[in-house]
């Protein structure tokens, strides 16, 4: 019998940046092997074109959907939910069924000033990072390891891949 795919959830503050691209990232490589989404503690009001334009560079499809809040999501049941901001780590809902969670803190690339050269170069160091944390994660054997084992491997992937 298959198993149906593992749902994974990112949240970042805003759901415009970094947990847009990791979502995306996970959907592109996953091979069925997991779902992801993405949400916001604070949604933007719409999604950083520099995400999506970094995505684009990178061969990798956006979902297009727009920023949403955790709280539209409260009441879904995922396997793992990963914080990739601090903000969001601490203000980060309860999920129905006690998934693994971990923390991937980074940089946001929204917060970037300058010519649009360095904040293309935020966002395009935000995806590398995530690239490397996102294959690290699919490395692991997630079917096969006990919830706390799991959530320490998934939270050193944050080391591992900085």
């Amino acid at each position: 019998m298959t198993r149906p795919p593992l749902r994974v959830l990112f949240l970042c503050t805003g759901n415009s940046a970094r947990s847009q691209i990791a979502e995306a990232l996970l959907n592109h490589k996953a091979a069925g092997r997991f779902v992801a989404d993405s949400a916001g503690s604070h949604p933007a009001p719409r999604v950083n074109p520099h995400a999506i334009r970094v995505l684009a560079e990178a061969g990798v499809p956006w979902a297009g959907h727009p920023p949403q809040g955790a709280d539209a999501l409260e009441r879904e049941r995922f396997d793992i939910v990963i914080t990739v901001c601090d903000r969001a780590k601490e203000s980060c809902p309860i999920f129905p069924g006690q998934p693994v969670q971990a923390h991937w803190g980074m940089p946001d690339p929204a917060e970037v000033e300058g010519s649009d050269d360095a904040k293309l170069d935020a966002f395009r160091e935000t995806l590398c990072v995530l690239q490397r944390r996102v294959g690290l994660f699919l490395a692991l054997p997630v079917e096969s390891l006990e919830p706390l084992a799991l959530q320490a491997r998934i939270r050193r992937v944050a080391e591992e891949g900085a």
